[in-house]
């Protein structure tokens, strides 16, 4: 047990030296005037309790007010400068404490999004929302008021001893004498902090999942009548959650109560110490105020001492959920000396491709002349999704070859290559901005007119003229204000404004009504001119006039000519054909 929490705290500490030299070294002029601040208000509590002892031997003993005028403006002057000096070092630390904040949320969506595409797999969007937002934040929180305390509390309690020494040396041994009994009690707790940490951020990004669940899935909650078991799941993970927190509570309320014990047998043995030696003398009553006076002083900041051990367990957490995060590194990624990008024909080359253990291509191999409509149809799981994966590098071959032009893809830039591959697939990728801003996504710097020229050959103008704020009418979260084919027909706005030579299409028409279907088709029509263009097809009729259909099953390529050419050979096109032709599902 101690050698697996010595690991952890030689790890904790790792982290944070590497999140000193990534983030804050940088404001370490601020930071050592904050600690400066921190130690004169810490410092200001041993001036306090040693003002206490002429207050009491050389004004009230005496029975006179000769010399109350210093002491209090001395005492007046101390809080007031203590006042001052917290208030700027709070709002020093808070300022830098959210700027490092920002600088951890950027760097991780920065990073997050230039991973693999297997990332995002095995990552929900709730736990990397729970990454970014709440890891960060209690980080944040939790390191601002560690820092505060071991620069205040610290300095404060050193101050404090120093005028109890100087007061008696053995009144303090007596009054400390229990500070050994809590090493054994403080340690356990820190490790059940530690461990309800963990366990609660983790649950904590579990519940997050949950909600991005629901709220994204809630029209089929709604028609699945799922309201009662999607709600008992929530109140599940919740009481998993309250489960850690209430442990890793009770494990950081038990410090101050520890404190409690000890301070109340410092006093109980000060004050028989003390009493005597006030009796006969040796003692004036001034000393031994100002002894209780930094002995009552000392307990506050020794709990929030305490209370610290428990925050940094807790920062810990995130600490390394973060940097767990950030130490993954994308395995696709542009060549050291790359190619210049040259479009031309497509060639798939024994490709092949496993998720896992599962084998998706087995050695698929077919060309897609430049500047001509090659449609890729089969059975689902016959790979299909795979070829585009694999043309736009959001997946690499397992082994083979994909080239475009001559140039194998992954000697090309990802930026090159995307730049030049445009995508429009039967889920819209819409975000919760407005139609124009939807569409310039395609080309961030595009022009008004050609957005509106992109929206007009898309067929959009004839909605959102009709709109009150037309073109800068914002489409809600996930184009959720828009239907169906308006929402295809902005992704294909997007693909006309980026002007790329190559066009992936994913049958962007399949959930469509008879209307929508058809002005969506005469967009794509006019968006594949010129363009060497491969589309998915589900359904064959809408591939008639393709110059070239693969037909796929199994990872591999089956049959490939034109329409007519394969209906005469009689093979598998030729049934799937006759099958949809006479109204039957070939689940393609």
């Amino acid at each position: 047990m101690s050698s697996d929490l010595n690991a952890s705290e030689k790890k904790s500490t790792e982290l944070v030296v590497r999140l000193w030299r990534d983030h804050v070294a940088k404001y370490w002029p601020v930071l050592t005037l904050a600690l400066i601040l921190m130690s004169l208000e810490g410092a200001a509590l041993g001036a306090f309790a040693w003002l206490v002892r002429p207050l009491f031997d050389e004004l009230f003993a005496a029975q006179s007010l000769d010399g109350i005028g210093w002491v209090v403006v001395a005492i007046g002057g101390m809080f007031a400068f203590r006042a001052l000096a917290g208030f700027l070092h709070r709002m020093i630390l808070a300022a830098i404490g959210l700027r490092v904040t920002n600088a951890l949320q950027v760097r991780l969506v920065k990073h997050i999004l230039g991973l693999d595409s297997s990332f995002f797999a095995i990552n929900s969007p709730g736990s990397l929302i729970e990454r970014v937002r709440g890891d960060t934040m209690t980080l944040q929180s939790t390191s601002t008021y560690v820092l505060m305390s071991l620069g205040r509390d610290a300095v404060a309690l050193v101050a404090l001893t120093v005028v109890m020494l100087a007061t008696d040396w053995t009144w303090t041994l007596v009054a400390l004498v229990g500070v050994p009994l809590l090493i054994l009690p403080m340690s356990a707790l820190l490790r059940l902090i530690r461990r309800t940490a963990f366990a609660a951020r983790d649950t904590a990004a579990l519940l997050t999942t949950r909600l991005d669940e629901m709220f994204h899935g809630v029209q089929s909650i709604k028609v699945n009548r799922l309201e009662a078991t999607e709600t008992e799941r929530f109140a599940k993970d919740t009481r998993r959650f309250l489960r850690f927190q209430l442990r890793s509570s009770a494990g950081q309320a038990a410090n101050p109560s520890l404190i409690d014990l000890l301070s109340g047998l410092g006093f109980v043995a000060v004050t028989l110490f003390g009493a005597e030696a006030i009796i006969n003398g040796e003692k004036t009553v001034g000393e031994f105020m100002s002894f209780i006076t930094a002995l009552s002083l000392m307990f506050d900041p020794l709990k929030r001492l305490s209370n610290t051990a428990g925050g940094l367990q807790a920062a810990a957490a995130s600490l390394d959920r973060l940097y767990t995060a950030l130490e993954v590194q994308p395995k696709i990624t542009s060549p050291a000396n790359p190619k210049p990008f040259t479009a031309g024909d497509i060639t798939f080359d024994e490709a092949k491709f496993a998720y896992g253990d599962a084998p998706v291509l087995n050695g698929l191999s077919f060309t897609a002349m430049a500047g001509k409509t090659t449609a890729i149809v089969g059975p689902s799981g016959a790979g299909k999704t795979t070829v585009f994966g694999l043309l736009t590098r959001l997946i690499d071959p397992v082994s083979g070859k994909v080239s475009i032009g001559g140039t194998a893809t992954d000697a090309v830039s990802l930026a090159d290559l995307r730049d030049n591959i445009a995508v429009v697939g039967q889920e819209t990728a819409l975000f919760d901005q407005t139609i124009a801003e939807n569409i310039r996504m395609g080309r961030l710097d595009a022009s008004d007119d050609e957005v509106r020229e992109a929206a007009a050959s898309a067929h959009i103008l004839e909605f959102a003229d009709g709109l009150p704020q037309g073109l800068d009418t914002a489409v809600g979260p996930r184009g959720s204000s828009l239907s169906g084919g308006q929402r295809q027909r902005v992704a294909i706005a997007r693909a006309m404004l980026k002007k790329a030579p190559i066009l992936l299409l994913d049958e962007p028409t399949s959930a469509l009504d008879t209307q929508s279907e058809k002005l969506v088709q005469e967009a794509l029509a006019r968006l594949s001119q010129g363009r060497t263009t491969l589309v998915i097809a589900h359904r064959l009729s809408t591939i008639r006039d393709a110059d070239l259909i693969v037909v796929m099953d199994h990872g591999r390529v089956v049959e490939q000519g034109t329409h007519d050419d394969l209906i005469a050979r009689e093979g598998a096109y030729a049934r799937l054909n006759a099958l949809q032709s006479a109204g039957i599902d070939t689940s393609l």
